[in-house]
Parts: C-alpha cells; structure tokens; sequence
C-alpha cells in the first residue's frame, strides 16, 4: 500500500514590493491632485488602478516612478517604499535603477529611430553591454515575434505593434516593477486581448510585478489578482479581484451593468471603509 502523501502547505501571501502610504501630490505649489492615496503590490503579482478620466490614476504612476517634477509636481505628505527603501521625490533615473519602469500611456516610442534602436533606448540606465543586450533583445522578440518582422522605423508601426513595442522596451530596462498605464488604450479587441495575455505571461513568466491602470476594467480585472478603484484622487473601494467583479456597485459602474457611467461619490448608500490611518 502506497504512503499517502504528506500535505502541500498553503503558499504563503506574497510580500509587498511596493508600498504607497497616504501620499498626497500637488502640482505647481497649489493643486492637491491626490489625496491621501495609499496601495500595496505585492511581489510577483498584477495589481491593477481603475477610475474615471481624471481620478489621478496616471499621477499615482508618476509619484511611484519620479516623473512628477516634469510637471511640476511633488510629493508633499506621505511615503512611497520599494523594495523598503523610500523613493518619493527621487529623480526618475535612480527609480529605473532601482529596478522600476514606467510605460507610459500613449505608448511614446521614438517614431524617427528603428525597433531595435527603440529597444536599446529601454537598456540606457543598465551598465552591462553588448552580448547581454543582444540576448535581451532576442527575449524581446520571443516575445513579441511580429516586431522581429517589423525592424524599420517605429513610426511605420501599427498601434498595437507600437504598445509591443514599449512594453519591450520596458522590459530591456530588466525591471523588478513596471508601472503600465492604459495598455489597451486605441486597440481593437483583438489586439487588446493579445496585449494582455502578453501582461500575464511577463508576470508569470518573468516574474515581473505589474501595477496596471486601466479604464477597460472587465480586462484588468481578469488578469489581476487584487483592484483599486480611484475617483477624485482617493482610493474608494478595494479588494480582490474576484470580490470586485462580484460586487454589484463595481458591476454597475464600471463593468458595464449601467449604459451611463456613474461615480463611487454620488451614492449616498455607498460608505467608504477607511483602510488608513
């Protein structure tokens, strides 16, 4: 008679890589654009931010990643860890270092410059050379075979091509996090579906930690393990990913239970639970 196997222990709950503690942002010394912002992400996982069109989804990647002061923006209360070392308000170069790679919305690639000197712009920060940015390169392109077929100018790409693009380009950095902003952004369904399973395969994969902002939240939320939802420059709501898609008031604002969007803010039945001291 065979043994029975002893029990596999539950896996214990990933650490969080980053951490973001009631941040707030104010551009130009007087606008307040967050406020009182805090998430955790933790390590190995996708995470994403949901919210409407000026919750401060996007200013919450620039505060984690050091691009605010481009906008005249700052970190002025709060505290942003990775790896539990502080990095608000450090300059964007050290944060890439550091092992953190924003991709921004919009995609930016250098139209003018081809893929592969697209690809090697990702790879400036790093202070290996030659054979091991090669091989980055080829991993790239394993990938994202279509761009191997593609290796002219980025300005002659399709809009998916040019999101493959940047997110191959992130990952030449050889990050430890990358902060992805509307990845779906001017695709078609298709080419939506195929970027996100991309997303997932990085994660698991690589085990790159993903914090992803998105407005396509049916999406985001398949391939995340836990959401926030942000309106207004405060997190509102959050939870896993399986309690936000069962939660009605998700459902009917953001994943198409009502014809016309409303907001958290507007329900008067609806109580945000304060998470943070």
């Amino acid at each position: 008679m065979m043994p029975e196997p002893a029990p596999v222990p539950a896996p214990a709950a990933a650490e969080p890589i980053l951490t973001v503690n009631n941040i707030e942002v104010v551009y130009d010394e007087v606008i307040l654009v967050l406020r009182g912002v805090s998430l955790e992400v933790p390590a190995g996982k996708i995470v994403t931010l949901l919210g409407p069109n000026g919750a401060g989804k996007s200013t919450t990647l620039k505060a984690i990643s050091g691009l605010l002061g481009t906008e005249d923006g700052e970190v002025t209360r709060g505290s942003i860890t990775f790896m539990g070392e502080p990095i608000a308000n450090r300059p964007p170069e050290e944060i890439v270092r550091r092992g953190i790679f924003q991709i921004m919305e919009g995609r930016r690639v250098i139209e003018d410059m081809t893929v592969i000197e697209n690809l090697r712009l990702g790879a400036y920060t790093r202070r290996d050379g030659g054979a091991a940015i090669r091989r980055d390169i080829d991993m790239v392109f394993d990938y994202f075979p279509r761009l191997k077929e593609r290796t002219g100018l980025a300005g002659y790409l399709s809009g998916g091509e040019q999101q493959m693009l940047a997110i191959g380009r992130g990952l030449m950095a050889r990050p430890k996090m990358i902060l992805l902003d509307e990845p779906s952004m001017g695709l078609s369904p298709l080419l939506v579906k195929e970027v996100f399973g991309i997303i997932e395969r990085l994660c698991h994969n690589l085990g790159i930690t993903i914090l992803l902002v998105e407005q396509n939240a049916r999406m985001a939320l398949k391939v995340a393990s836990h959401g926030y939802i942000m309106e207004s420059g405060k997190i509102v709501l959050d939870g896993r990913k399986d309690e936000l898609v069962a939660n009605e008031d998700v459902k009917e604002f953001y994943l198409g239970g009502d014809k016309e969007r409303k907001s958290f803010k507007n329900l008067k039945s609806y109580k945000r639970r304060k998470r943070w001291l």
